[in-house]
């Protein structure tokens, strides 16, 4: 599978980049987070929202919405599934790590999606980026088998549990948090109550 650069006019559909952040800092602090053999995602981590580029997400980039910065650590090869919210996610890659992507119109009116949409980007290490709202996305993947870290933003709360049960009928059966809607493969192991709609290849990196 081709591997853009976040650089690329490929990358534009499903994002930007944002140059003006300082992310030196926050970056530094990621190495002190875990790395595990599988993936771990935090969605909350004081010690990165006690940063000073927490008040510069939270003003300039969400309009002073409340946000929450956590990361999501760790070795993947798979794409397993593809999630959505109602709102942009920052990712600010502390390594190189590999975005799998894809848009959100390309969802069938009976909620499956063909993985062969998806397309493959590089994110460079110091680099930050928005993942616009109709942006299909899920856990990065690793670049040549080495261990990723990527801080998350987004506004508080999302992909907390739910707190109350939903109809699961349309759209709402693919709710599995808060402000997190998903589309799973068969053959991704998770389990709980998901849709399992990716139809086409586990995409393999």
């Amino acid at each position: 599978m081709v591997v853009y650069n976040v650089n690329s006019e490929e990358f534009k559909k499903y994002g930007r980049i944002i140059a003006s952040l300082q992310l030196n800092e926050i970056v530094k602090e990621m190495e002190h987070t875990p790395c595990p053999e599988d993936v771990v995602y935090i969605p909350s981590a004081p010690e990165l929202e006690q940063l000073p580029i927490y008040q510069e997400l939270q003003t300039m980039i969400y309009g002073e919405l409340p946000i929450q910065v956590g990361y999501c650590n760790g070795h993947n090869n798979k794409l397993n599934a593809l999630e959505y919210h109602r709102s942009s996610e920052i990712n600010i890659a502390a390594t190189d790590l590999i975005l799998l992507l894809g848009i959100q119109q390309d969802i069938t009116d009976t909620f499956t999606y063909n993985t062969s949409n998806v397309e493959a980007f590089l994110l460079p290490a110091n680099t930050a980026v928005e993942i616009y709202a109709t942006t299909l996305h899920y856990a990065p993947c690793s670049v040549k088998g080495n261990g990723f870290r990527c801080v998350v933003v987004l506004p508080k709360d999302t992909n907390l549990p739910l707190d109350k049960p939903h109809n699961n009928s349309t759209e709402d059966k693919l709710l599995t948090a808060k402000n997190k809607w998903l589309i799973a493969h068969k053959e991704s192991g998770i389990e709980g109550n998901v849709h399992f709609g990716l139809e086409g290849e586990n995409i393999t990196i």
